[in-house]
């Protein structure tokens, strides 16, 4: 599982390049895009061999679930203490 907070400078090569390039990793099941501007998580898991699903957080009052191991945290509490 790899976690990521996104910057500007940074969004659209975590997205695309690095993301295809973890893909790579056989042993890379989980990847989390968290944005340090807004409340927006990206999730995504894979299923099987090249099949990944995508997941989409935007509200304090979700919880996040981790597939590849196990671990829950609510969103509200993955930005407590940060200001936007």
């Amino acid at each position: 599982m790899i976690a990521e907070v996104l910057s500007t400078s940074t969004r659209n090569y975590d997205k695309d390049e690095k993301f295809a390039a973890y893909r790579t990793i056989p042993t890379f099941q989980e990847y989390l895009l968290i944005d340090q501007y807004t409340i927006h998580i990206e999730h995504y898991y894979k299923t099987d061999d090249k099949h990944w699903i995508f997941m989409e957080y935007n509200n304090s009052n979700e919880n996040l679930v981790l597939n590849s191991i196990s671990f829950e945290m609510s969103v509200d509490d993955l930005y407590n203490k940060v200001e936007f």
